[in-house]
């Protein structure tokens, strides 16, 4: 019988899940160089859909201490499966396998539950590193965002003349028969579409800015002032996203589209 790989990977989604990189890592926290390592290992705790570096300890250049209980609890999402998984917004302190929680401590820099060693005997001699509590990654020379990337998630952007139409509360809000569609593991595509095609005076730049590991830093509009974030751009996005600059997403959830004459069924997501 025929394996679909995306339904094996489902079901390894319990389990804690590490894998190799050859790239040199480094950490840095108010200005203090925490891990230095071209050993490092990307480690997915059960449930958890992006991973976290892990270095061997040597390679940790802080101290580290046994850290307090920490009360965080999960914010479990759908991507659209049987199971809920566990994405970046439950914080790092959510611990899903067995392990100690570790403070780090570089010069004057102290972070708490940054670290964690967990007790997987494949693992023993390991931190995890919470990438949220670091100011700067780098992996190579080059700076990295949002969360270390996965090397089993492949982002592809593809140009269209597909004829797109975005209506929101009966409004047309964009239509254009030039988009690029961004197909991403694991995730429902993404139409962007030429700023050009889009009718900015129903819309509200907000203060919301966001990050991802593959695509670069995000701003957003609302229809109202103060209301739900609808649209987003990647104005300067990372390399392998340049044909995406500029152009303009909604959130499919939250807006009705017609493409090709056909309205589409709205995606169940994290954001839905």
């Amino acid at each position: 019988m025929a394996l679909r790989l995306s339904l094996r990977q489902a079901r390894e989604l319990p389990e804690l899940r590490f894998e190799p990189t050859a790239k040199r890592v480094r950490a840095w926290a108010g200005g203090e160089l925490f891990a230095d390592s071209r050993r490092a290992v990307l480690v997915w705790e059960p449930r958890r859909v992006v991973p976290q570096y892990a270095f061997p300890e040597p390679d940790v250049l802080a101290d580290s201490r046994r850290a307090g209980p920490a009360e965080v609890a999960e914010r479990p999402v759908s991507l659209g499966g049987t199971h809920d998984v566990l994405d970046p917004s439950t914080p790092f302190g959510a611990h899903t396998t067995a392990g100690t929680p570790l403070t780090l401590r570089a010069g004057g820099v102290a972070l708490e539950g940054a670290g964690f060693r967990p007790d997987d005997p494949d693992l023993v001699g390991y931190v995890v590193t919470d990438f949220d509590a670091f100011d700067e990654w780098r992996e190579e020379d080059e700076v990295i965002v949002s969360h270390p990337r996965d090397p089993y998630h492949r982002v592809d952007i593809r140009c269209s003349f597909r004829h797109v139409r975005v209506e929101f509360d009966g409004v047309v809000v964009a239509e254009s028969r030039a988009p690029r569609v961004v197909f991403e593991t694991a995730l429902a595509p993404r139409t962007y579409l030429p700023p050009s095609d889009v009718d900015f005076s129903v819309l509200r730049a907000s203060a919301r800015r966001s990050a991802c590991a593959y695509k670069g830093r995000a701003r957003y509009w609302a229809p109202t002032a103060g209301g739900r974030e609808i649209a987003w751009s990647y104005e300067d996005p990372l390399p392998d996203a340049r044909e995406i600059a500029g152009y303009v997403a909604f959130f499919d959830e939250h807006v009705t589209v017609t493409l090709d004459g056909q309205r589409m069924p709205r995606p169940v997501t994290p954001w839905s």
